[in-house]
Order: C-alpha cells, then structure tokens, then sequence
C-alpha cells in the first residue's frame, strides 16, 4: 500500500511544535489586545471576484482556485473548452478561491458591515492563507497570518503606533536586532515621474522590490524588459546607491526628488514617523529607511513596512504592512483610509527555533503523571488528578495498568517532570508518593501537600 503524503508546501504539527505556536501567537494576540485591537475572523475561502486583480498579475497566478461543486464543466461552452486555454476557462469552472492573505478579505469584510462598525476600526486577525508559490525554506503554501489593521484615519500616528507594535512584540519574543524597513509608495511615484516612467509604475515597482534578491544588474534587465528605458534606468543609479543615517537618506531623497510634489509629499510623512520614533524609542528593534522596498502590491498607498529577521539568520521577511487609502474603494467604499501590518508567523517560529530563543517551560505539557496500579488504585489517583486539574496543574493518569518501567519510560520520553505512586499503602494513609524525575527525589505528601507542590 503507498504510504499517504501530503501537499508540497504544507506541513504536520507535532505538540511540541503546536505548542510553540500558540506561544508565538498568544504574545502577539495579547500586544494586539494591548494595543487596543479588535478580532474578527473571515471564511477561508471568498468569491473570486473579491480576491481576483487585488495583488497584480504575479500575485493574482498565485491564487488558489476552487472548482465549482457538481458537474463544474456544464458552464463551459463548446468553443472555449475546445480552445484549452486556462485562463479563458477558470471564470467558468471556479467563482471561488482560498484567501491569498487577510487584509483583502478585511476590506470585504469593513464594506460588508460597515454600518455596524464603530470607526476608526481597530482589527486584527490571526488565520491561515494559502499561495500557490514555489516551496522552499521559510515559504509555503498554507501559512498563518498575524494581522493588525486599522482603517477611518489618515492619522500618521498610526504609522507610529504599528513601528512600536512590532517592536514590542519582538520585545516579548526575546527576538533582539530585527529591522523594520521603511519606505512610502509615493516616493516610488515621485521616483517613477522624474524618470519619466508613470505608466510603468507596477512593472518599476515589481522590478525593484527584487533587488535585494537578484542584485541591481537583474533589476535593471527586467526593467528593461518590461518597456523602462534605459535613459530611465540610467536616472535610476543614486537610488541603488544611497547609505547612511535615516536624516542622510531623506536629503539624498529630497535632492532627487525635488521637482515631484508626490515625492515630497512621500519624504514628509517618512520624517514625520523618523522624528516620533526619535522621541519615543524602540526597545530592541531597528528602524530603517529603505528606498527600494516595494513589496510588490498594488494596493499600497503610503507608508510600506518589511521586518527582517537579525543579522546573520538567512530569512526572508518576517513581517510586513503599509497604508492602502484606496483599498475599500475597490467595493465601493470610498474614502477609507487605512494601514496595517502583518506577522508571519512561520517564518518567526524558524528564527525563534534557530536562535534557541523558545522558553523551556513553552514546551511543557503534562507537569505530573499518575502511575496506574490497578482500578482501585487508579479512581483513588483520579481524586487527586481532579483537584489538582481544578487548580490549573496539568495532569494526567496513565490509562493502562502496565508494568511500572513501561510507564515511567512513558514520563521520562514526554519530559513529564513529575510522577505520582499511590498504591494500596499510599491509599490506607491517605497519601501520595511524589517523585522528581529529574533528581530522583521522592517524598510522601497529602492531597494538599501535592498541591501545594505542584502549583
């Protein structure tokens, strides 16, 4: 019989891992609730014309789609089936698709409820998404996603808020030395209009958001490729080049951009934030200017966040945001403002796991087990197990009455800490025997005492 699999691209969890997760979700769920977040959550899956042009032509390919239940080829007329073109055939066989990430359906979601929303709306959200996308380390297919939003404010205190939101979380996570990256799609515009390449913002933008991937010289070549000449490219060179400070980076900016209104406009809202962040300060992340971060979206507006991992961790972007005034726009809702931020989740746990930075106590799930002498024996451990499950000990009684090193082999390959012995002499004293499995030590206590012990 062929042993079953999986999907490329998605993963099993064991309790130890599951266990991790919940660590990593349940800090960033309480900075969340700190920060005054909100959560909601939306289904797995949306109508395709909800998700469909939202993320580009490289992001719209990695959408998910899902077959329409039935005889999904009745729809399909005779000429197009004839034809075999993919892409002429997908409307009429799937009007659904699993969510490419969470801020889409979020918008869907504010347009959908908005006469029940108080604003601004300060949501946030952690599920999974699914992306049709090459596997490879720190890239699958089904991820979740940590999201934190905020939509009814063009406020840039926003901006500062989501900055501090990272750091905190990271702060909490023991996870010293990340960069949170920024950059503002209207400096993109404004860099796009001097070279005089407009029309080819989307095509500038894809293109220069690889760079740290495939190097300048690549860049350029696509760049080319997709129509940007090579006067415009050559217009382009102190973008590749620009170092220093955060101030140093905005005067380089604000002599190249100088004659675009948008630009500066771009470079304005950047110092707003650099000045706060001054003020206010970060705890053990770095901010820093980068003005070739794009992320590739269509729907960024303003501001745009990247977090990468600490120097030396060969990891792609553990977070990422930005502001998307026209997002809403695309359901009919206009003048929406909004900006967030998101936390990928699996990539933390791969840095947090290669850094050694999981708490021991994170990985602890049973802290005693009860050995199983028999049926009487095993009601009279029961007693115990209820009372100290009602003061919020983890415990549990081995089921079977198996041979006494079965059962502390059992403990000692689960790391169970402790153990507890109640045979017919521990029930006639009305005690229990506790025994450390790390020392070895045992002692003799009474049902208080074993509380008293193990909380």
């Amino acid at each position: 019989m062929k042993k079953p699999s999986i999907p490329k691209g998605t993963r099993d969890f064991s309790p130890v891992e599951v266990t991790r997760r919940h660590y990593i979700m349940d800090t960033i769920r309480g900075v969340f609730n700190n920060f005054g977040f909100q959560p909601i959550e939306t289904p797995s899956f949306e109508n395709s014309d909800t998700l469909m042009g939202k993320y580009g032509e490289e992001g719209d390919r990695l959408i998910f789609k899902i077959l329409n239940s039935g005889d999904f080829l009745r729809k399909v007329d005779a000429t197009t089936y004839a034809e075999k073109d993919s892409g002429k055939i997908t409307s009429s066989i799937s009007e659904k698709a699993l969510r490419y990430d969470l801020t889409v359906p979020f918008a869907r979601y504010v347009v959908q409820h908005q006469n029940e929303i108080t604003f601004p709306f300060k949501r946030y959200q952690i599920q999974p998404v699914w992306r049709a996308d090459r596997p490879q380390k720190g890239r699958f297919r089904e991820f979740f996603q940590c999201d934190a939003d905020v939509v009814g404010s063009t406020s840039l205190w926003q901006e500062v808020e989501l900055v501090q939101l990272y750091d905190t979380v990271f702060s909490k996570l023991k996870l010293d030395g990340v960069t949170i990256k920024m950059n503002n799609r209207k400096i993109l515009s404004g860099i796009a209009e001097m070279i005089g390449a407009e029309d080819k913002l989307i095509d500038f933008t894809v293109a220069l958001d690889k760079l740290d991937k495939i190097g300048e010289e690549k860049v350029k070549t696509e760049m080319l490729d997709k129509g940007i000449s090579q006067t415009a490219i050559e217009k382009l060179q102190p973008l590749f080049s620009v170092a220093g400070t955060a101030s140093e980076k905005l005067a380089t900016l604000k002599d190249l951009l100088a004659v675009s209104a948008i630009g500066m406009e771009g470079i304005s809202e950047l110092e707003f934030i650099i000045n706060a962040m001054e003020t206010l300060e970060l705890s053990s992340a770095k901010l820093e200017i980068d003005v070739t971060l794009a992320r590739g979206l269509n729907y960024y507006t303003g501001a745009i966040f990247e977090v990468a991992a600490p120097d030396g961790v060969a990891m792609g972007s553990i977070g990422g945001g930005g502001r998307y005034d026209d997002l809403t726009g695309i359901f009919g809702m206009k003048d929406m403002s909004g900006v967030g931020i998101s936390f990928g989740l699996d990539r933390i746990y791969l840095v947090l796991e290669e850094l050694n930075l999981f708490p021991e106590t994170v990985t602890a799930s049973t802290k005693v087990l009860f050995i199983n002498f028999g049926e009487k024996e095993a009601l009279y451990a029961m007693q115990a197990i209820s009372k100290l499950r009602k003061a919020g000990v983890n415990a549990e009684l081995y089921p079977d009455n198996a041979k006494m090193g079965k059962q502390m082999g059992y403990a000692d390959k689960r790391d169970i800490p402790f153990v507890v012995l109640a045979g017919e002499s521990e029930i006639n004293e009305e005690r229990y025997t506790l025994k450390n499995m790390k020392s070895g030590e045992q002692e003799t206590v009474s049902a208080d005492g074993l509380l008293l012990k193990l909380k």
